[in-house]
């Protein structure tokens, strides 16, 4: 193999893109003081259906709507005289009792795209609808913080745009100990230790050496840190499960990681929606409740902030198919213990006041959380990373 291409492949060896910033290898940063605040951002991935999710029982139009899909008092479990959760979400009830749920409604952007791709750029990147950047939200507070290589991972197999910045990005880790062997292979080594500056100017190779550099300067630290816990709780033993021990054991170690994301794909139900989206929403719920009772356990549920959201919600009527297409505002979760607002913190979408196409209007620009997060959880200057200034909510 070609020393070039060999180069090339390393960097995305299992899918895994490592960090482009241009530092020294991280035994030779300085001491930084960190903030002990977390943020763990989950995306429901395929536009998860929110009037499904958070249901107005009483609404005359949602069961118009919705005569084969529609969820009826015995499917949920009631949260206000009005308004009940999809009886998926069971295992959240005891988190909801305590205050640690805010469901923050009509949430969206103004001129909304209903593209999968296109849509999670706009909510990854933090952009308008007509606008296109090659930066994500965090990948740009990573650039601001100027933090370490390991500032922000995400738990896949690749990094996604939300974590990618100008001069930094976050890793991308699947597992701790695969991500520092990978780093360790002979042939890793020798090219990292070999290769001067010249042949990488000629080659315009110095990018990727200095991408290498940071992911195995980083490679150790993660490992050697996430080994000092491990979790003995009972994670659910699915894709989504693993991702969240995975994070819990970070946090749990004291990694000092300020960010992490994590997916769960399958929600563009556009046919027999019920069975599909009430096994997601299980799968979510039941994982969520051990990932914060691992995190309570261990004294760090203090310090973490989670953001749930998906990139669109679905249409108010149903299809001919038993499912919903694909629509506008959705409800977002916020999860914590240091939430100022609980429960609903606002109305639920008007739906008898749709847009044109008959989708739901949003009253929230998600811009407006993400402002809100920067600014009162990470307390870092929120219009410099989101390009322009928001209202603040009041959840946190």
């Amino acid at each position: 193999m070609k020393r070039r291409d060999f180069l090339k492949q390393s960097t995305l060896a299992s899918g895994m893109f490592f960090v482009p910033q241009f530092l020294k290898a991280f035994e030779q940063l300085p001491n930084k003081t960190f903030s002990n605040k977390k943020v763990v951002i989950i995306q429901l991935k395929g536009g998860n259906d929110g009037l499904n999710t958070v249901v107005p029982f009483h609404n005359d139009i949602y069961y118009q709507q919705r005569n084969k899909i529609a969820l009826k008092q015995n499917d949920l479990f009631k949260i206000s005289d009005e308004v009940g959760l999809h009886k998926s979400l069971k295992p959240l009830q005891n988190l909801y009792n305590k205050g640690f749920v805010s469901i923050i409604n009509n949430v969206g952007y103004p001129n909304p795209n209903l593209s999968h791709f296109r849509s999670t750029d706009i909510w990854q990147t933090a952009s308008d609808s007509n606008e296109f950047l090659q930066n994500g939200w965090i990948g740009r507070y990573l650039d601001h913080t100027k933090g370490n290589p390991f500032s922000a991972i995400e738990v896949d197999d690749s990094l996604s745009l939300m974590l990618k910045g100008e001069t930094q990005n976050g890793l991308a880790i699947t597992d701790p100990k695969m991500f520092y062997n990978s780093m360790r292979a002979p042939f890793f080594n020798n090219v990292v230790s070999n290769y001067n500056d010249a042949h990488l100017s000629e080659h315009n190779l110095g990018y990727l050496y200095n991408t290498m550099i940071d992911a195995k300067s980083s490679s150790k630290y993660i490992y050697e840190k996430s080994k000092t816990k491990s979790s003995s709780a009972a994670y659910p033993k699915n894709l989504f499960g693993k991702q969240l021990k995975t994070i819990s054991q970070f946090i749990n170690s004291g990694l000092e990681t300020q960010v992490y994301y994590a997916g769960l794909s399958g929600f563009d139900t556009h046919a027999n929606q019920t069975n599909s989206q009430a096994r997601l929403l299980k799968t979510y719920a039941e994982s969520m409740e051990v990932f914060i009772e691992d995190l309570q356990k261990n004294n760090a549920f203090n310090d973490v902030l989670i953001l749930t959201f998906s990139e669109f919600g679905r249409r108010v009527k149903q299809n001919e198919s038993n499912g919903t297409d694909h629509g506008t505002a959705n409800n977002v979760f916020i999860m914590g213990k240091n939430l100022k607002k609980q429960g609903l913190y606002n109305n639920l979408p008007n739906l008898g006041d749709l847009d044109k196409n008959g989708n739901l209007k949003y009253e929230i620009d998600f811009r407006e959380i993400y402002a809100t997060i920067l600014d009162k959880w990470l307390q870092v200057n929120d219009s410099e990373i989101l390009n322009k200034s928001f209202s603040k909510l009041g959840f946190i």
